[in-house]
């Protein structure tokens, strides 16, 4: 994409700049979607975007410069839905597309080995141009899960290295009262929220809200579905016990007690009955607000339920990669006309609907950059051609929109003064390859609040993973 450089936006005068990078496509992804030449950081945030000649004027003698030398800048990469602690714990093994852990047991025992996940997960990330990602599941629910990486004692962890020199990338947490990928009742829930949520610095560690397993996937046929599965069964909800009915009135219940509180909810849900049901309650309820609640996956979710997540104002996390590693396995076990319709990304990028890419990682792979080519694909494939419009709408979907999601559009996910200095440097324009080709742009420099945590010139062979 070729836009020319506009005038030289500012924040109030202040002195030098700290950071300077100048000399490439500075992609903004504002929302006039501009292009500049320049960009200048101080004390952590955006001072300037512009030229750069004018960006140039803002350098003083202790200023770092960065010589983009045509390469491009993109606004740190928000992974809306990435579980961070355990993928730390598991790499370099992912479900789809990866190794094997070697772990036959508990992966994380102690402390010690808490921190280290963490650290291997930032240090992976930096290398990868992410700089925020949701954690979407930690808390008392499991307290004695399997794993060790979902607990209180995970929370703990987090909040002890939030805004150190550690932490290379902003936390959105959820919080927690069932098991991942389980049963959760009511009841766990609201003792859970009667314990408030650790006091943080939420630029660093935001806890806004809380996570529900509402039901299943449908190639286990325990996604809650509205038409029969070919082999017989519906699936359900895995909230509370008893009959369908009983456990919709724990699930309403859930669903009401967070909302009341104020809470965002974010919502696993891949079966068409349970959007329906979810989507109902928040409309019964006026809408979600400034709460900002979302469902996660929507596998089998409606263009009908699309227009009315938009007007509830209830936003999606999507993970095309993982529906290219499961469409076989879906179309095996739904309709041919419920597998045809499955994952309708072509429907998910009108203005209003606050709809996300993501990861779901360790599920499958963390990089953004192939996530985006998937959903290109996924694209193409319902007849939609990705033109520059449609790749900067897809770049917003890692971006700016993530930022919505959490509540955080004021102070990150574009490069704009008065915004965080959260970046990317890319080894070549995205728009000069596509978003077929993205995954062979290397990530060259990651920066967060305005310094350096990923250099790709001075990383090693092992801190630089494909």
């Amino acid at each position: 994409m070729t836009t020319a450089p506009q005038a030289t936006r500012s924040a109030p005068f202040g002195g030098p700049a700290d950071l300077i990078l100048r000399g490439g496509p500075v992609i903004t992804l504002d929302a006039a979607n501009t292009v500049v030449e320049a960009l200048a950081i101080r004390s952590g945030e955006i001072i300037a975007v512009g030229s750069a000649a004018d960006i140039s004027a803002l350098k003083g003698p202790m200023t770092q410069v960065i010589e983009l030398d045509g390469r491009a800048v993109l606004p740190g990469i928000n992974d809306a839905h990435l579980h961070g602690s355990w993928l730390g714990a598991r790499w370099p093994s992912l479900f789809f597309g990866g190794g094997d852990s070697g772990h036959d047991g508990r992966l994380l025992n102690n402390a010690d080995e808490r921190r280290a996940a963490l650290r291997k997960t930032w240090a992976l990330l930096a290398a990868h141009g992410i700089t925020s990602y949701t954690e979407p599941g930690i808390g008392p629910g499991e307290d004695q899960g399997e794993t060790g990486c979902f607990g209180t004692a995970m929370l703990d962890t987090y909040v002890e290295l939030a805004g150190t020199e550690a932490q290379t990338a902003r936390v959105t947490m959820l919080r927690l009262f069932g098991f991942l990928d389980g049963a959760s009742t009511f009841a766990d829930m609201r003792a859970g929220l009667a314990v408030p949520a650790p006091s943080t610095d939420p630029r660093w560690l935001a806890i806004p809200g809380v996570k529900i397993f509402a039901d299943g996937i449908p190639p286990m046929h325990s996604a809650w579905t509205r038409t029969a599965y070919p082999k017989g069964g519906y699936g359900g909800l895995m909230t509370g016990t008893g009959d369908e009915a009983e456990r919709l009135a724990e699930f309403t219940a859930m669903v009401e007690l967070a909302h009341g509180m104020d809470l965002q909810i974010g919502v696993h849900a891949t079966g068409d009955r349970t959007i329906e049901e979810f989507v109902g309650i928040i409309e019964k309820l006026g809408g979600a607000g400034e709460r900002r609640h979302y469902l996660i996956h929507v596998d089998l979710v409606s263009g009908e339920q699309l227009r009315r997540m938009t007007a509830a104002g209830i936003g999606l996390a999507l993970q095309p990669l993982i529906a290219d590693h499961t469409a076989d396995w879906l179309a095996g076990a739904v309709s041919a006309e419920a597998a045809a319709s499955a994952w309708p990304i072509h429907l998910m990028l009108e203005d209003g609907l606050r709809a996300v890419l993501s990861s779901d990682a360790p599920i499958a792979s963390f990089d953004w950059r192939r996530i985006i080519a998937s959903a290109a694909g996924l694209l193409e494939q319902r007849g939609v051609a990705v033109d520059p419009a449609q790749l900067t709408r897809l770049l917003r979907m890692y971006t700016s929109i993530p930022a919505e999601q959490d509540g955080a559009e004021g102070w990150k996910g574009t490069l704009e003064p008065g915004k965080v200095g959260d970046l990317c440097v890319l080894s070549a324009d995205p728009y000069s390859v596509g978003a077929a080709n993205l995954p062979e742009i290397d990530v060259d420099l990651t920066i967060v609040g305005g310094i350096v945590v990923f250099d790709r010139s001075h990383a090693t062979a092992e801190s630089i993973i494909a």
